[in-house]
């Protein structure tokens, strides 16, 4: 057996030493008056067992002293055994679970009645209203007497092209430009070539804004050096700052526009601020965002039968959960934390982060300490069997239905094998879908993601175990459908912290958990400056109900 998280050892165990008796005669003892005699008796008395001075005291007390008597020796009975408990909890369970090879024991945990939705009462005062205008009236002028167009590359994966498609929408229309399709760029880590059209409903995108934003589906004939745009600096404007302000392109790109007819953004990826432009165009990007961009027909279809097959597992309709695992080898690595594993494994991350990453690894000497203060802060993706032990401490029974969404864990089945073995109904689309099924989507590894996302969007619970853009998106949605299904984020660095303590009971870590996470389950929230707008939409795209 071993413990679940490392701890110094506890050397020997403390042993309980007698209790020192006190040996001066009482003044309430009735004996003989002569010091020879007194001595005499003092010494045959010494060897007395100690509850026979106790019987002599109550034949010569006064009833009154005695009841005293008796309720302070049933006192110091009771705080002894206490204490006594206390010690023996304390010396001999320093652990939360045990883990015997595979396997991870960990205590029962009683079924919460509120483990599968948020409670009613805290999910009825807000509504969704980022929605299209039903009037049908536009105040867009025609193409050719916009202010230009503007062309971008999405870049990234699925959900970060995602966030670029709806800043560039805003972006149009706080300069009154005209939007090309955007180009979804290839990712240099997935391969992928996927095209707007491979995923996005296009026709469906147009049309839900063609009342605040004109968007053309190509580059106007008339501009004949279309690689222009790709490859020109004339053609590009690169200096727009991180969350730039809506300010800052009506006074540095707009003019540029308006001179070129045809500009480039370039890069793209966060360049459009939160709390520094306007609730409009805010919420503009919640109705891009949950309203205009729709995944092919195919994707939602194949995405319900998937679902439809987690419900009914057990032959009856069951709730389940979406878990997002982030602990592919590159998250690992990017992470710079310190895992639990051989030396051989350790060696071999390390050689690998100071390939991808040499300027961060440097010589490699100040990596430990860095990796120490990031798990202590909580910026560690949490492992599997530190998931496993989470969700068993929340109130999860063995027989929970888990949906995982991840790329190939780092570690592989032997890394998965405690989450899987504490909960064995645990599957991911590989295992959910036939192999005919999948391959139409596998041509464009963005579908596949596709495909994760809505599942998770769907499911009764999510719970992700690391930041990114998938995370937020799915929970930003979820709370925009009403906050009434659960999105787990674990506070990781208290879960640190008490993975951390040797003398952390399980009791008090289950106290801990369920207390922490009853307000971290996307439950509405108000915005604060510099939020995150994708992962909590409350004030700019929903309404008090």
């Amino acid at each position: 057996m071993v413990e679940l998280r490392h701890s110094s050892s506890l050397g020997a165990r403390a042993s309980s030493s007698p209790m020192k008796r006190d040996e001066d005669a009482s003044p309430l003892i009735h004996g003989s008056t002569h010091d020879d005699d007194h001595r005499h008796h003092f010494s045959r008395d010494r060897d007395r067992p100690f509850w026979s001075f106790l019987s002599d005291d109550l034949r010569v007390f006064s009833p009154l002293n005695s009841k005293i008597s008796l309720i302070l020796i049933s006192v110091f009975v009771i705080v002894g055994l206490i204490s006594a408990f206390s010690i023996f909890n304390r010396l001999n369970a320093p652990y939360l679970c045990k883990k015997d090879g595979i396997a991870l024991h960990c205590p029962h945990v009683k079924e919460a009645p509120s483990l599968w939705e948020n409670p009613l009462s805290a999910t009825t005062s807000w509504k969704p209203c980022a929605e299209r205008r039903n009037d049908g009236i536009s105040d867009l002028p025609p193409e050719n007497e916009t202010s230009g167009y503007i062309f971008i590359h999405a870049e990234g994966g699925l959900n970060q092209q995602r966030i670029a498609i709806c800043n560039a929408v805003a972006v149009a229309k706080i300069m009154n430009a005209t939007l090309i399709l955007p180009v979804l760029k290839q990712d240099q880590i997935w391969k992928d070539q996927t095209k707007f059209e491979d995923i996005f409903d296009v026709d469906h995108f147009i049309d839900y804004l063609k009342n605040d934003v004109r968007i053309v589906r190509d580059i106007p004939e008339w501009f004949t050096d279309k690689s222009e745009l790709f490859t020109s600096i004339r053609r590009t404007v690169k200096n727009i700052p991180k969350y730039a302000p809506a300010q800052f392109y009506i006074d540095n790109v707009l003019p540029r526009i308006k001179e070129k007819k045809i500009m480039a953004l370039k890069p793209f990826v966060d360049r459009l601020g939160y709390d520094n432009v306007p609730p409009e165009i805010n919420r503009l990007r919640c109705r891009v965002n949950y309203h205009a961009l729709k995944f092919l027909p195919e994707i939602e279809e194949m995405s319900d039968l998937l679902v439809s097959r987690m419900r009914n597992r057990t032959g009856i309709s069951n709730p389940f959960m979406a878990l997002h695992l982030r602990f592919e080898k590159g998250m690992v690595g990017l992470s710079f934390c310190d895992f639990v594993g051989t030396r051989d494994e350790k060696d071999r991350m390390a050689e690998y982060r100071k390939k991808e990453w040499p300027r961060r690894y440097k010589n490699g000497s100040h990596l430990w300490q860095l990796a120490l203060q990031k798990r202590k802060e909580g910026r560690c993706p949490l492992e599997p069997e530190e998931v496993a032990v989470i969700l068993r401490a929340m109130g999860y029974p063995k027989e929970t239905q888990i949906y995982v969404a991840s790329g190939q864990v780092y570690g592989g089945q032997n890394r998965m094998a405690p989450l899987k073995n504490m909960f064995p109904s645990l599957v991911t689309k590989e295992e959910l879908a036939t192999k005919e099924e999948l391959d139409g989507f596998r041509k464009h590894v963005t579908s596949l993601a596709a495909l994760d996302f809505l599942v998770c969007l769907k499911s009764d619970v999510f719970v992700m175990t690391h930041g990114g853009n998938f995370a937020k998106l799915i929970i930003g949605a979820r709370r925009y459908m009403g906050h009434r299904h659960k999105s787990i984020k674990p506070d990781k660095g208290l879960m640190s912290k008490s993975f951390g303590d040797p003398y952390m009971g399980w009791a008090t870590f289950v106290e801990d958990v369920v207390v922490t996470h009853q307000t971290r389950t996307g439950l509405p929230e108000e915005t604060f400056p510099n939020y995150d707008l994708w992962e909590n939409p409350l004030t700019p795209c929903m309404c008090r109900a």
